[in-house]
């Protein structure tokens, strides 16, 4: 018989960038499995030099990467092992993005920006990623950027359950803080019993972060109000729709969001404020700075290990989220 046979047994091979190691420790102990042992290093210059210890050839690969300060630096860490894998002759990508920079640029506000959204996509498709998979996108039309299979995860079901165990559900409202949230409140409200609440805001469109002014649509005195996002960045936002909660009576105010980006004065915000509770997950590090009594961090490296565990077996990724979108 001519021709040759092989065992035709899969691979998965996981394999991590430096900015969120510990994550990427987690998702392995979650899949029973270890990391690839990989030599990364930077140049004097800033140039970043990379070369995995093992070998990939025909395996089924996964690189996790999430986008933290220094943002630029990490993607293109991402984007270098992502190309020496398609050189090691895998047999197939997926570059793993527990938060995904440059989200928050998916349209253009005024005449002559980017969309820089899509312009991560095209480099990570460009690189050699056949895959792409992303934890809460902050909107969901960057799915479309990638041209190829895309899965979006959800941290809604932990977080909304965290916050359902821990206050009288009786009391509850959810909030969402502004239009573009409504649709993720109201599944916090299908999933939790509660009603809502918007925050209304005006925004100034020249400066990033930035509000003029925010009111509040919903009766929220004497309520346990959740403030849903997908992220918080300065929390100059989200500690002044707090305030407007406070102003118009409410009892106490969480705020649950799935990534702590927490720059610049984030920290001050968080200590001064009046919120009781600020809930994250780990899809990104958390500041030494901001590990506070009043900061809790879930983890979502379950989730992910889930969600690559039905891939890598050609399961359904969209089963784990059945009832979220």
């Amino acid at each position: 018989m001519s021709g040759i046979t092989t065992s035709g047994e899969k691979k998965l091979k996981l394999f991590s960038g430096r900015a969120h190691p510990e994550l990427a420790e987690e998702v392995a102990r979650a899949l029973d499995t270890e990391l690839v042992p990989t030599k990364a290093l930077d140049f004097a210059n800033g140039e970043i030099y990379v070369r995995f210890l093992e070998s990939a050839r025909g395996a089924d690969c996964f690189v996790i990467q999430s986008h933290t300060a220094p943002i630029n630096q990490w993607i293109m860490e991402q984007l270098i092992m992502i190309d020496a894998l398609k050189r090691a002759s895998a047999h197939s990508i997926t570059a793993i993005l527990p938060f995904y920079g440059y989200a928050r640029q998916d349209k253009k506000h005024l005449g002559r920006e980017p969309i820089s959204a899509r312009l991560v996509a095209d480099l990570l498709r460009q690189a050699g990623a056949d895959r792409l998979m992303a934890v809460d996108l902050h909107t969901a039309q960057i799915q479309g950027f990638f041209d190829g299979p895309v899965d979006h995860l959800f941290a809604l079901p932990m977080l909304a359950d965290y916050v359902g165990e821990r206050v009288d559900r009786s009391k509850l409202t959810i909030v969402s803080p502004d239009a573009g949230r409504v649709k993720v409140a109201d599944q916090w409200c299908d999933r939790l019993g509660a009603p809502l609440a918007i925050i209304h805001k005006r925004r100034d469109m020249t400066q990033a972060n930035t509000i003029l002014s925010a009111e509040v649509v919903g009766d929220v005195e004497g309520r346990v109000c959740v403030l849903v996002d997908d992220m918080i960045d300065t929390a100059g936002t989200i500690c002044a729709a707090a305030d407007a909660l406070f102003d118009n009576g409410a009892a106490d105010v969480i705020v649950a969001a799935t990534h702590g980006v927490l720059s610049g004065p984030a920290a001050d915000r968080l200590k001064n404020s009046r919120v009781s509770e600020f809930v994250f997950t780990n899809t990104l590090p958390t500041p030494q700075q901001l590990q506070l009594d009043k900061v809790t961090t879930l983890s979502i490296a379950p989730s992910i290990a889930a969600a690559i565990k039905e891939v890598f077996e050609d399961g359904s990724v969209t089963s784990l989220f059945e009832g979220v979108h």
